[in-house]
């Protein structure tokens, strides 16, 4: 018998606010996050998050259903862009088993004009006593991290870049380029003199679906935030360069 995943029509009536539901079958769930959104609740904080906000979305409304979520990964709460949810355990351990080889794509908008138009930042990240990540150089200190870029478009004062996320640590692309002398704009934790919002965006994930390993590839829409730095003149593709 051939194994097949049911996909599931989206409930326009309870989509929250803050999310885009670009996919759902039985075992997993796919939404655009919005800026300023948590991934997952912190024991510190009092708003709800996309992963309490889809668990009601998953039940209908209703909060004595059984339909539970469990967290496959997690963006910034001032990232935008793509984020997976698992509707069981076991696909949630299935999809851990297979996360090193998701292929995770974003797109950051940079102060200055790099040197080097592409390459790999590598270093070992650790958390400070402040609660920010720094590299360090003892790699019994901290934790390997690898961020890929390629610059797309520059202008006088910015740059944008695709970022193809090796490993996924803690603020990962927000330390390595902000370290490498080219922060995010909007990034008020890893940079001065900041405002309005970050500018990252995860707009690609392409996966093997844990039910029977078929080949799935999500991508979402640019935000119109990123069109006040460059224009854009057609849409990012997984295998053909963004144009801006």
């Amino acid at each position: 018998m051939i194994k097949t995943k049911i996909k599931i029509k989206i409930r326009y009536k309870y989509v929250p606010a803050g999310i885009s539901i670009m996919y759902e079958d039985r075992d997993i769930i796919v939404i655009d996050k919005s800026s300023g959104l948590l991934s997952v609740k912190a024991k510190y904080e009092k708003e709800k998050a996309a992963h309490q906000l889809l668990i009601n979305y998953v039940r209908k409304g209703n909060p004595r259903a059984k339909v539970n979520l469990f967290v496959i990964h997690r963006l910034d709460r001032e990232t935008s862009g793509v984020l997976v949810f698992a509707k069981s355990f076991k696909i949630r351990e299935k999809f851990a088993s297979q996360w090193g080889n998701v292929e995770k794509k974003y797109l950051a908008i940079v102060h200055g004009n790099l040197t080097k138009k592409s390459g790999i930042i590598e270093s070992y990240l650790a958390e400070g006593e402040d609660y920010l990540m720094h590299s360090v150089e003892n790699p019994e200190e901290g934790k390997l991290a690898k961020t890929k870029y390629t610059v797309k478009n520059e202008s006088k004062n910015y740059s944008i870049l695709e970022i193809d996320l090796l490993t996924g640590k803690k603020n990962q692309i927000r330390v390595h380029l902000s370290e490498l002398g080219h922060p995010i704009v909007g990034d008020l934790k890893y940079s001065e003199n900041e405002k309005g919002r970050l500018g990252l965006h995860a707009f690609l994930i392409k996966f093997k679906h844990p039910f029977n390993n078929e080949e799935m590839e999500f991508e979402t829409k640019i935000p119109e935030f990123f069109t006040n730095y460059f224009k854009p003149q057609g849409k990012v593709g997984a295998h053909k360069q963004p144009r801006y």
